[in-house]
């Protein structure tokens, strides 16, 4: 029989005037918009202890309560994918991710996924602090951002890896080609948190934030976008993206933080999918040996065309 689950769902002042079937999708991402409406129709939806319909508007000091199964538990399944290793060893592999995988499996993507990839490769030799979902995954990167990861093949190592980037000692150095003129190096110390009113997305807010630091180095303008070295002192979700987006220079291909309206963007769509962002260089030093250690991957092909044409411009 299918365990069900009760929890009760704040709001705040952003949210009054909202369709309720819209808040709850933003704010549960493992429930569609459709799932949400049934949900509603079968009464599992509460408003201050009553039900209501799928188009009622949300009111100050609304109390909801959301009822719905407990999701299935999956775990990742090797799976035959290709992957570009950089570097491997008893204790660490380091890979170069392509612009659209998937890390883990996660609600939409269970298949075709790094951890898959991963399972296949190295069998049972993974971390297994990240569970049946993430195993020796230390750190991610978005399913549309290229670049170095660099994961754990035992718990020893994954405690290493995981400390040495809370402490600030591992370096994450990306490219990416943000648009507008920027017209020198910076450091953006501004913290983020889950945006106030679309749940799915992250932004700059002192409301239930952490931290968060880049360093960005102009490498190159261009008419309309700047070339930029992007330097993790934090790594907060889509910290990059919203840092420059914040500033009003979102990563060309961006359509989550950016819009596809801008000129930019509309012209190089059919270049790539997804932001301009690869994760170049990686710095840590090895969990057993002790030593400092450098990584570095190409740029890929996409990106590269995109420099190319705006150089030539």
């Amino acid at each position: 029989m299918t365990e069900l689950m009760t929890k009760q769902i704040d709001t705040d002042s952003a949210d009054i005037g909202k369709r309720l079937d819209v808040f709850l999708s933003e704010t549960e991402e493992e429930l569609t918009r459709s799932h949400v409406q049934k949900l509603l129709q079968d009464g599992m939806v509460l408003v201050n202890g009553t039900t209501v319909a799928k188009n009622y508007k949300i009111r100050k000091n609304d109390v909801i309560e959301l009822t719905y199964p407990e999701p299935e538990p999956c775990e990742a399944q090797p799976e035959n994918i290709p992957i570009d290793i950089v570097y491997e060893d008893d204790d660490i592999i380091v890979v170069n991710k392509p612009k659209g995988m998937v890390v883990h499996p996660a609600a939409g993507n269970y298949t075709g996924t790094l951890v898959s990839a991963l399972l296949y490769h190295c069998g049972e030799r993974l971390s297994g602090i990240g569970g049946v979902i993430r195993p020796g995954i230390v750190h991610r990167i978005d399913k549309d951002t290229s670049g170095l990861l660099v994961v754990a093949k035992n718990d020893a190592a994954h405690l290493s890896l995981s400390e040495q980037i809370k402490e600030h000692h591992v370096s994450r150095i990306y490219h990416a080609i943000a648009l507008g003129k920027i017209e020198e190096d910076r450091t953006i110390d501004l913290p983020i948190g889950r945006h106030p009113v679309d749940r799915k997305k992250m932004a700059v807010t002192e409301k239930n934030s952490k931290n968060a630091v880049t360093h960005i180095h102009v490498l190159e303008n261009f008419q309309g976008a700047t070339y930029v070295r992007c330097e993790l002192e934090t790594g907060r979700t889509h910290q990059i993206r919203v840092h420059l987006s914040h500033m009003n220079h979102p990563l060309l291909g961006d359509l989550v933080y950016g819009s596809p309206k801008l000129p930019l963007n509309q012209k190089f769509a059919k270049y790539t999918e997804g932001q301009c962002l690869h994760a170049k260089e990686l710095i840590l030093t090895h969990p057993r040996t002790g030593k400092s250690m450098r990584f570095t991957s190409e740029i890929p092909d996409d990106f590269t065309e995109i420099l190319a044409l705006l150089r030539k411009n």
